[in-house]
């Protein structure tokens, strides 16, 4: 190992170990040093094409945007994608290699464990640092044998631990000192401090209880980051905490999307949830699917179960009712397939073997195929020739008449379908709305008047930016440069 490495830990999931990583990654990189992130294991449905043509989380790939690198499958050598609550695609080197069930992939860890360590140390030959995100929180005990994700990766390749916590849930002590209970002897020397994450209110309050857990644990809290109001960073899975995020507005887009089982890269509505003028909802089950003028189906990482689980939630009758008000329907990846005739799934690569009836609104047809296409794109929508950039991650293999009206025009040729009416449009491109003059288009296209151009690259560049500002506000930063200089002969900036 060459490169100064350092790991952030959590006492919980969704604690701030992508946050902190992201900003740790920006800041190292404003002093000119050379860092890459780097996740062993991530289990997220939210994705993104590397330079090299596989797939890792999109977590990782907003880190390394803040580290001015573009994204490798060496960032994150393996990726579970959920497709069952009892079994997930195994993505290794950014390759899909089978489908597991949680039994079976704890038989399989020793060999992700190779392939982990072989991605940590060809990042390690190159930069100067790496900033490790763990996954979940090191106190699963259940899952410590033959652990690759927290402690058993830190321990392999012996690097400092900082464990971060949530105060804004409540009971952060008892999560670190519980978590820190829970470890090993060997574990718990590991740790070298401790984060606490989005505070809100007066720090004086908060100092006794740090001044207590610094003595009774002899660990150092190395800084408390506040709540950062109105921070957008995209999500590693689970949907965002605030669904809605513009408030007030002259003149809203209303647009829904299901919040399916399955739902994958939902990543593709940030943008949307940024828009001043867009009013987007996630609908989940048990809620009504209220008025809009715009659905869009998401991404599935199970598509024709999700699809029965739209059936069976009233979508279904929803968008037909939709559709003759008037609404305008987009179908994005796995909801592009749903708009279709048929879905067949004749090697059961997302569930049991066997064919579903699509919602029958484009005249297409898709069968899902073992070699998934993962690739980025560039082109133009056929609306307006607005320019479009992208990605794809999907099995499946589309035909019909409905293809010879696409959406877009790629570099690789003609994709998705928009419908004789005009009020249906499918794609398979992800991040479709992060191109600013597409989304313009698109929001017209959905009945937006005078849609508003935001720049939303610039935006996640914003962010990246104000957590580079609170490491610097509010953490030690001295102790965190001591602990990367106490692994390097030669001590960096």
């Amino acid at each position: 190992m060459n490169a100064a490495t350092l790991m952030i830990q959590g006492t919980t999931s969704d604690a701030g170990k992508s946050l902190l990583v992201t900003a740790l990654c920006r800041w190292l990189a404003r002093q000119n040093v050379r860092v890459a992130p780097f996740k062993p294991q991530n289990m997220a449905l939210n994705s993104a094409v590397t330079a090299d043509g596989g797939e890792i989380g999109r977590a990782q790939a907003v880190q390394a945007q803040a580290c001015g690198l573009e994204p490798h499958t060496d960032m994150n050598p393996v990726l579970l994608k959920p497709n069952t609550d009892t079994g997930a695609q195994v993505i290794i080197h950014g390759r899909a290699v089978a489908n597991m069930s949680a039994r079976d992939y704890h038989d399989y860890k020793s060999i992700a464990r190779t392939a982990v360590l072989e991605s940590f140390h060809r990042l390690a030959a190159q930069f100067d640092a790496v900033i490790v995100e763990g996954a979940g929180s090191p106190a699963e005990i259940n899952l410590r044998e033959g652990d690759i994700a927290n402690m058993g990766f830190a321990e392999a390749i012996d690097c400092p631990v900082i464990l971060v916590a949530d105060i804004d849930r409540g009971g952060v002590f008892a999560h670190l000192v519980g978590t820190l209970e829970l470890l090993s002897e060997s574990e718990r020397a590991r740790v070298a401090g401790f984060v606490i994450n989005r505070f809100r209110g007066d720090i004086a309050l908060l100092q006794p209880g740090l001044d207590w857990l610094e003595q009774y644990s002899g660990k150092i809290v190395l800084g408390v980051l506040p709540f950062l109001h109105g921070l957008h960073l995209e999500a590693e899975d689970a949907l965002p905490r605030e669904l809605t995020v513009n408030e007030t507005t002259t003149r809203r887009l209303r647009v829904v999307v299901p919040a399916t089982p399955r739902i994958s890269n939902h990543t593709d509505f940030d943008p949307l949830r940024l828009h001043p003028q867009v009013d987007l909802r996630f609908i989940g089950p048990g809620e009504t699917i209220p008025p809009t003028d715009l659905i869009i189906l998401p991404g599935s990482k199970s598509v024709r179960a999700d699809l029965a689980w739209l059936r069976g939630h009233g979508w279904e009758s929803a968008i037909h009712r939709h559709l003759r008000y008037g609404g305008k329907l987009i179908g994005i990846c796995g909801g592009f397939q749903m708009l279709g005739q048929h879905i067949h799934d004749p090697h059961g690569l997302e569930g049991e073997a066997g064919t579903s009836d699509g919602f029958g609104l484009l005249d297409l047809r898709t069968t899902l195929e073992p070699d998934k296409k993962l690739r980025n794109v560039h082109g133009t929508l056929t609306i307006n020739d607005a320019p479009i950039s992208g990605y794809e991650i999907h099995a499946g293999v589309t035909t019909g008449p409905a293809l010879n009206q696409p959406t877009a025009h790629l570099d690789h040729g003609p994709d998705g379908a928009i419908s004789n009416d005009n009020q249906i449009l499918g794609t398979y491109v992800h991040g479709l709305f992060e191109s600013p003059r597409a989304c313009s288009t698109l929001l017209a296209w959905g009945g937006l008047t005078d849609a508003q151009t935001i720049d939303y690259t610039a935006l996640r560049e914003a962010a990246i930016e104000r957590l580079a500002d609170a490491v610097e506000a509010h953490l030690d930063t001295g102790a965190l440069t001591q602990l990367l200089n106490n692994q390097t002969a030669e001590a960096l900036p």
